[in-house]
């Protein structure tokens, strides 16, 4: 006979979880329509630069199921600290407890920490640190709604580079980033986190569209030397849509304020 504890209120010895619409058909075979989508198509692109009005910076990005909010503080000093002729760019990533499936902790984990590293590499490239000599930029970003960490990744990247131009910040060009995985024999660009669990390789890379040039490349799994270059040219022409998008965001955000 289980435990019965009087100060509680005990739920039932067998519990099942609810199951949802969105749920059921989960199978691989099911998943090749992708909602209407073509493997070569990404999701809507909602961007919204200006959002917090107590930062220097900030943008706002919705993909569907990834939101995310970015905010940006500084160039400010570095206080007892040695002097470095270069400025320094921190970058901080949390997800919101109610932004998985399953409720996360307050706490910033491992997950936290490596999305971070992974959006400040992409990033980095595009600033010019050598004009703030001691000096740093503190980029804040929280995950309001995870759809896949791939999707983080690149959504988080687009939503920073935003802030940091809304920021005034001076840069060689807006950073932009797209998210392929290899389905089958295909290529899927901006998959969704059910997709990327069945997906046989991930692949995501950041660049500066306008100057032609690569910040960041992450791939995970196993992928070909040949399925990489594809992904790699197919990612880099969504990225020059992308940059249309958050190029024409910061002009209609800057003609609104002026």
């Amino acid at each position: 006979m289980a435990s019965f504890d009087r100060r509680r209120i005990n739920g039932p010895e067998e519990s099942r979880p609810p199951v949802f619409d969105d749920e059921i058909d989960s199978s691989p075979s099911n998943l090749t329509t992708r909602e209407g989508r073509s493997p070569k198509d990404i999701r809507p692109i909602f961007l919204t630069p200006g959002l917090i009005s107590q930062a220097n910076g900030s943008a706002y990005i919705e993909t569907e199921k990834t939101k995310i909010a970015c905010a940006v503080y500084g160039p400010r000093q570095i206080k007892n600290a040695p002097y470095n002729e270069v400025g320094k760019l921190n970058v901080e990533v949390k997800f919101a407890p109610f932004s998985c499936t399953r409720r996360r902790a307050p706490m910033r984990d491992a997950e936290d920490r490596s999305t971070g590293v992974l959006i400040h590499q992409a990033l980095v490239p595009s600033l010019r640190l050598e004009l703030l000599p001691k000096s740093c930029i503190d980029v804040f970003i929280t995950i309001l709604e995870n759809d896949g960490l791939e999707g983080c990744v690149a959504s988080g990247s687009v939503a920073a580079s935003t802030a940091l131009a809304d920021a005034g910040i001076e840069m060689f060009g807006l950073v932009t980033s797209c998210a392929g995985i290899t389905m089958e024999k295909d290529i899927w660009l901006d998959p969704t986190a059910e997709e990327a669990t069945q997906a046989r390789g991930c692949f995501t890379l950041a660049c500066m569209p306008a100057l032609g040039a690569i910040t960041s490349v992450w791939q995970t799994g196993q992928m070909t030397a040949d399925e990489i270059i594809q992904c790699t040219e197919e990612c880099q022409a969504r990225c020059k849509d992308i940059h249309d998008v958050v190029a024409t965001a910061l002009l209609n955000s800057r003609s609104t304020k002026g």
